[in-house]
C-alpha cells in the first residue's frame, strides 16, 4: 500500500531567473535607497529645503517603484511599502521638538525606535514584516517564486522562524533607540555624536548576520525533520 508524502515535506524552489532578479534588485536599491538619499541631500543641502520638504518629497521614488511593480508584475511591492512608511516616520519624527544637537540625535533614535514598534505591530498581521523582506531577498520577484514563498506559510516551522525574526528585529530597535535616548542625555554632545553612527551600523550589521545564520540553522532543521519524517513514513509502509 502506497503512503502519502510527509505533510512537512517543502516544496523546492523554483529556478531563478538571473535577469528579473538583477533588474528588481537594480530598481529596488536605486527607487528605494539611492533616488531618495540623493533627493534628500541634494534638496537640504544645495537649495534650503527643510528635513520635512525634502523627505516628503523622496518619497515619491519609492511610491513610484510601488507603482512600476503594479504595472509590471500586477502586485504591490511590500518592500518599497516599507521605505515609504518609514520615510514618512523620520519626516514627521523631523517636525518635532527643537533642532538642537541633542534633539537632532533623540530624533534619530525615534526613528528607529518607531521602526522597532512597526516590527511589533505586523506580528499582529496576517504575516509578520519579515515575511515580506525575506521574500525580496529570497526570490526573484517572478509569480513563480512568488507563489512559492507564499506557500511556505502553511508550515509551522517557516512561520515560526519568521515571527521570530520579527520579533527580535523589532525589540531590538525598540532597545537600541532607548538605550540612544538615554547615552543622548547621559554624554557629552561630540562623544554621543561620534557613537549614534556607531550604533545604528552596529546593530543593523548584527542583527543582518544574526538573521542570516538563523535563517540557515532553520532552513537545516526544517529539512532534518523532513527527512526523519519521510523515512518514518517509509517504515511503517
Amino acid at each position: 500500500m502506497s503512503t502519502p508524502a510527509p505533510h512537512h515535506a517543502r516544496p523546492a524552489p523554483p529556478k531563478r531567473s538571473g535577469g528579473a532578479a538583477a533588474l528588481g534588485w537594480i530598481l529596488t536599491i536605486g527607487l528605494n535607497v539611492v533616488a531618495p538619499i540623493i533627493t534628500y541631500n541634494v534638496l537640504t543641502k544645495d537649495h534650503g529645503w527643510s528635513e520635512f520638504s525634502a523627505l516628503l518629497l523622496s518619497s515619491a521614488w519609492p511610491v513610484l517603484e510601488s507603482a512600476i511593480s503594479l504595472a509590471w508584475r500586477r502586485k504591490l511591492d511590500e518592500f518599497a511599502v516599507v521605505t515609504l512608511v518609514f520615510l514618512v516616520i523620520t519626516a514627521v519624527v523631523s517636525l518635532i521638538g527643537a533642532h538642537s544637537a541633542r534633539a537632532l540625535l533623540i530624533k534619530d533614535s525615534g526613528v528607529t525606535g518607531l521602526f522597532g514598534l512597526l516590527c511589533l505591530g505586523t506580528l499582529l498581521a496576517p504575516r509578520p514584516l519579515m515575511f515580506y523582506f525575506s521574500r525580496k531577498f529570497a526570490t526573484d520577484g517572478t509569480p513563480e517564486s512568488t507563489a512559492w514563498w507564499n506557500g511556505l506559510w502553511q508550515y509551522e516551522g517557516f512561520r515560526t522562524t519568521l515571527n521570530r525574526m520579527t520579533l527580535v528585529w523589532g525589540v531590538t530597535y525598540v532597545t537600541e533607540a532607548l538605550v540612544r535616548i538615554l547615552l543622548a542625555y547621559t554624554l557629552d554632545t561630540k562623544t554621543m555624536v561620534a557613537l549614534s553612527p556607531i550604533m545604528i551600523y552596529g546593530v543593523l550589521a548584527a542583527l543582518g548576520v544574526w538573521t542570516t545564520l538563523y535563517a540557515k540553522r532553520s532552513q537545516a532543521e526544517g529539512e532534518r525533520r523532513a527527512a526523519e519524517e519521510a523515512a518514518q513514513a517509509a517504515a511503517a509502509s
